[in-house]
């Protein structure tokens, strides 16, 4: 029989014509592709709604329109935002005399206020989707406007207009606009709902955006478990400077105060606000806004920044003869430091509707030149700050260099000379052999950057770690092989895993876990431990494998201070060492809180620490025994878990009471 190629591929008749192509109409495409518009249905595009909403009323605050803003969450995933702006408008559209104006921007995709520049000189909306998106997302919305000394009210549900506008009645002491709206549980599920917190810092960091408004927070008691406040009143006349000068706290600076300022240009040219520290142990953070409007992944903004810090701080090594500091770059400035940028400029440019990134190219020049010429003068007013600076900037230089030498150079192992392939965070040792040679395994480049200057250059390795790794006791083996973290491990200890592995490759004579003496850092440790006994056992059955015991606490009174482990070993120093006496406790939230100095003398230095030798427990009969117990605790079942702590409760219970 001849093959009809024409035919379907299921061999059924299919029909394609005008009556098979659909005409999405008015708000329900972004009911059926709500990723398109906010970036998809979870947690993170959920809070974007609400930053849709506030956006809009900072808009009025940024033009000069409003000065109080209030947020409230209420019980039922309720959202309401009320500004004291202008209001929406209310009179009929010239475009669609049949419907408020109100109407329009609430149930039509791009329309407001903002494309021209006439009613806002800058803003956060510019493509007219964010509210209209809000309400065709929402199950229920109603928005209300005080104008003109008259209330009125309108009603929408899943983004249709449930009924004409309404005239409530007078209004005269009132003015602004109230957004309150429910997500809809079609489109984000029962289950996701806002979060105090997440809400509570989003509204913070909009006061701290703009100085001249007044923000306020409330939240019903009920849906508050994490401590953030039922209420609360955001106002910093400092802006950028105040949020930063909470962020670092009392940590230690490279400067005594931080280089932050403000540059209004001319015109509708923009604005820029920045705040700029350099802590001594910090894994660093930054932070970006446009037009308040939080764009995580940087942009022309953030270039300009860098460009801005990158120069002067070349002009500043010009000026004091230091010829090295011509080969600073951005990196080098950067690394480590805590960065607040924010600018306002007219119509800006984003990568995408959820704004992540600023593309603008005007912005990049705009923050230059505003940053230029204060930090030129705040490093060259003061010598002494600008030295101090510059030499915190090259020190980061030369770490930078030296790793990249490391990387370039020939390291023997105890079986080959051949050149390795060392992971970029390694920060190896310079000793050949691996005899008496330790890798400490460190959480975060915080506690990194401690150690590493801690350590003894000839004998002691750093490998930062990123938070938690990969429980591999419940990972298949292709999860395990794609894990950078284990492959940087791996790597760096150059002997192998499972049927590969080869002890007498290591590349070390002791590896050392090395983190926060609190629960996060036993946790770590745990996972660490799983993955050393599953993957190089060979390595903890020749006794390679080391917990560092760093310090929970510092006890001080007078000039005498001692460290403790936990809270047994501080009651009995405080009972033994220091009885009688008025005693300072400083509490060590991590390694990274640690001085150099400090963590060199407690954990690293081999005259003074303590550290506990892993091995296998004779009492689980060797690695048959202690594979059951770590797949009981560490795999996929926590029957098995819940089981050990009913087993061992009670017997903990009486060591506690024992003690």
């Amino acid at each position: 029989m001849a093959q009809d190629l024409f035919a379907s591929p299921g061999g059924q008749p299919e029909s394609y014509d005008a009556s098979s192509i659909e005409v999405l109409e008015g708000l329900e495409p972004v009911r059926r592709r709500p990723g398109m518009y906010i970036g998809g249905t979870d947690e993170r595009a959920l809070h974007h709604l609400a930053a849709e909403v506030l956006d809009n009323a900072m808009d009025e605050a940024v033009a000069g329109h409003a000065t109080r803003i209030e947020v409230s969450l209420d019980v039922g995933n309720r959202l309401t935002i009320v500004d004291n702006g202008r209001g929406i408008p209310v009179d009929p559209h010239p475009k669609f005399p049949d419907k408020s104006a109100l109407e329009v921007i609430l149930s039509t995709l791009h329309s407001g206020g903002k494309f021209t520049g006439k009613a806002y000189a800058t803003s956060g909306g510019l493509h007219g989707v964010g509210i209209s998106v809000v309400n065709a997302l929402s199950s229920d919305t109603v928005v209300e406007v005080a104008r003109d000394r008259q209330l009125y009210r309108q009603r929408f549900a899943r983004g249709a207009t449930l009924g004409p506008l309404e005239q409530v009645g007078a209004a005269p002491n009132r003015r602004g606009t109230s957004v309150a709206f429910t997500p809809d549980v079609e489109i984000f599920g029962p289950e996701l709902a806002f979060k105090p917190a997440r809400l509570y810092k989003l509204v913070r960091s909009k006061a701290y955006l703009f100085a001249g408004v007044e923000i306020r927070w409330k939240c019903a008691a009920s849906l508050l478990t994490d401590g953030t406040p039922a209420e609360a009143v955001f106002q910093f006349p400092g802006g950028l400077a105040d949020h930063l000068r909470e962020q670092l706290g009392g940590r230690e600076c490279a400067t005594a105060d931080f280089f932050a300022g403000r540059q209004d240009f001319p015109g509708d040219q923009g604005r820029v606000e920045w705040a700029v520290a350099f802590p001594l142990w910090s894994e660093g953070s930054y932070s970006w806004y446009c037009n308040t409007i939080p764009t995580p992944d940087g942009g022309t903004h953030e270039q300009g920044l860098r460009q801005a810090l990158v120069r002067g701080l070349r002009a500043f090594g010009d000026l004091v003869n230091n010829k090295k500091a011509k080969e600073i770059t951005a990196d080098d400035v950067m690394v480590g430091s805590e960065l607040m940028l924010s600018v306002f400029i007219r119509d800006p440019q984003f990568q995408s509707q959820t704004k992540d990134r600023l593309t603008s190219p005007e912005a990049a020049g705009l923050v230059e030149r505003a940053m230029r010429d204060h930090f030129d003068h705040w490093l060259g007013h003061n010598m002494e700050r600008g030295k101090a600076l510059l030499g915190y900037v090259l020190e980061r230089l030369d770490e930078r260099l030296r790793r990249k030498a490391e990387r370039e150079v020939k390291r023997k192992t105890a079986t080959s000379s051949r050149k390795l392939r060392l992971p970029g965070k390694l920060t190896d040792c310079s000793a050949d052999d691996p005899a008496g040679t330790e890798l400490f395994i460190v959480e975060g480049d915080s506690a990194g950057g401690s150690a590493k200057q801690a350590r003894d250059r000839k004998t002691q390795a750093i490998l930062p770690i990123r938070g938690k790794i990969l429980n591999v006791a419940s990972a298949t083996s292709a999860k395990i092989l794609a894990n950078q973290e284990i492959a940087d491990l791996v790597q760096a200890l150059g002997c192998g895993t499972r049927k590969d592995c080869r002890p007498d490759a290591l590349r070390y004579e002791r590896v050392v876990i090395m983190t926060d003496a609190d629960v996060d850092g036993a946790h770590i440790a745990t996972l660490l431990m799983t993955f050393f006994f599953q993957e190089m056992p060979d390595l903890v059955r020749r006794g390679h494998l080391y917990l560092a015991q760093p310090p929970l606490y510092r006890l001080t009174a007078g000039t005498k201070s001692l460290y403790a482990r936990d809270d047994a070993h501080r009651a009995e120093l405080e009972r033994t060492a220091f009885r009688g006496k008025k005693v300072e406790v400083a509490r060590f939230k991590g390694l990274g809180e640690m001085n150099p100095q400090q963590l060199r003398e407690t954990t690293m230095d081999p005259a003074k620490r303590s550290m506990i030798r892993i091995t296998l427990p004779q009492e689980y009969e060797g690695r048959a025994g202690v594979k059951d117990l770590v797949d009981r605790l560490m795999g996929n079942n926590p029957a098995h878990r819940f089981a050990f702590i009913q087993e061992n409760a009670a017997r903990l219970d009486e060591e506690a009471l024992d003690a």
